[in-house]
Protein backbone atom coordinates (compact mmCIF):
# COMPACT_ATOMS: atom_id res chain seq x y z
CA UNK A 1 0.00 0.00 0.00
CA UNK A 2 1.39 3.56 -1.11
CA UNK A 3 1.74 5.98 1.49
CA UNK A 4 0.05 9.42 0.90
CA UNK A 5 1.47 12.89 1.16
CA UNK A 6 -1.35 14.52 3.19
CA UNK A 7 -2.29 13.00 6.48
CA UNK A 8 -5.83 12.01 6.87
CA UNK A 9 -7.83 13.87 9.16
CA UNK A 10 -9.24 12.18 12.18
CA UNK A 11 -12.94 12.21 12.73
CA UNK A 12 -13.35 14.55 15.72
CA UNK A 13 -10.93 16.84 13.40
CA UNK A 14 -13.36 16.97 10.72
CA UNK A 15 -16.14 17.47 13.34
CA UNK A 16 -14.30 20.61 14.78
CA UNK A 17 -13.72 21.91 11.37
CA UNK A 18 -17.79 21.24 10.45
CA UNK A 19 -18.44 22.78 13.75
CA UNK A 20 -16.50 25.82 13.50
CA UNK A 21 -17.81 26.37 9.78
CA UNK A 22 -21.27 26.19 10.85
CA UNK A 23 -20.91 29.06 13.94
CA UNK A 24 -19.32 30.80 11.64
CA UNK A 25 -20.94 30.81 7.91
CA UNK A 26 -24.53 32.47 8.89
CA UNK A 27 -22.26 35.43 9.97
CA UNK A 28 -20.53 35.78 6.48
CA UNK A 29 -23.67 35.13 4.71
CA UNK A 30 -25.78 38.07 6.30
CA UNK A 31 -22.53 39.72 6.15
CA UNK A 32 -22.56 39.47 2.10
CA UNK A 33 -26.27 39.64 2.47
CA UNK A 34 -26.01 43.20 4.34
CA UNK A 35 -23.40 44.36 1.63
CA UNK A 36 -25.89 43.48 -1.40
CA UNK A 37 -29.45 44.80 0.04
CA UNK A 38 -29.02 47.72 2.65
CA UNK A 39 -29.03 51.26 1.28
CA UNK A 40 -25.87 52.11 0.54
CA UNK A 41 -25.14 49.00 -1.53
CA UNK A 42 -28.70 50.19 -3.61
CA UNK A 43 -27.16 53.48 -4.45
CA UNK A 44 -23.18 51.62 -5.17
CA UNK A 45 -25.51 49.64 -7.64
CA UNK A 46 -27.58 52.61 -9.44
CA UNK A 47 -23.74 54.09 -10.00
CA UNK A 48 -22.33 50.81 -11.20
CA UNK A 49 -25.21 50.06 -13.85
CA UNK A 50 -24.83 54.50 -14.96
CA UNK A 51 -20.87 53.86 -14.86
CA UNK A 52 -21.72 50.95 -17.08
CA UNK A 53 -24.13 52.49 -19.74
CA UNK A 54 -21.82 55.73 -19.88
CA UNK A 55 -18.63 53.66 -20.64
CA UNK A 56 -20.53 51.68 -23.22
CA UNK A 57 -21.74 54.77 -24.98
CA UNK A 58 -18.46 56.98 -24.60
CA UNK A 59 -16.85 53.69 -26.04
CA UNK A 60 -19.35 54.19 -29.61
CA UNK A 61 -22.11 52.10 -28.82
CA UNK A 62 -25.30 53.09 -30.45
CA UNK A 63 -28.19 53.83 -27.78
CA UNK A 64 -30.47 51.13 -28.74
CA UNK A 65 -27.62 48.40 -28.26
CA UNK A 66 -25.92 50.10 -24.84
CA UNK A 67 -29.88 49.83 -22.91
CA UNK A 68 -30.01 46.57 -23.82
CA UNK A 69 -26.47 45.50 -22.82
CA UNK A 70 -26.90 47.53 -19.70
CA UNK A 71 -29.82 45.92 -18.92
CA UNK A 72 -28.75 42.26 -19.44
CA UNK A 73 -25.97 43.84 -16.73
CA UNK A 74 -28.59 45.02 -14.36
CA UNK A 75 -30.31 41.58 -15.13
CA UNK A 76 -27.02 39.66 -13.91
CA UNK A 77 -26.38 41.44 -10.54
CA UNK A 78 -30.10 40.98 -9.63
CA UNK A 79 -30.00 37.16 -10.17
CA UNK A 80 -26.42 37.16 -8.58
CA UNK A 81 -27.90 38.95 -5.24
CA UNK A 82 -31.46 36.84 -5.63
CA UNK A 83 -29.49 33.57 -5.56
CA UNK A 84 -27.59 34.74 -2.67
CA UNK A 85 -30.54 35.84 -0.57
CA UNK A 86 -32.42 32.90 -1.39
CA UNK A 87 -29.55 30.49 0.24
CA UNK A 88 -30.70 29.06 3.95
CA UNK A 89 -28.16 28.44 6.48
CA UNK A 90 -27.98 27.81 10.02
CA UNK A 91 -29.60 24.70 11.80
CA UNK A 92 -31.58 22.19 9.75
CA UNK A 93 -33.89 19.99 11.44
CA UNK A 94 -33.66 16.71 10.24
Amino acid sequence: MSESKYDIPKPEEISGILAAVSKELPGLVKGILDAFFSPQAAADLGKAVATFYKSLKEGGIPEELALSMTKDYLGTLTKWSESLKGMKFGHHEG
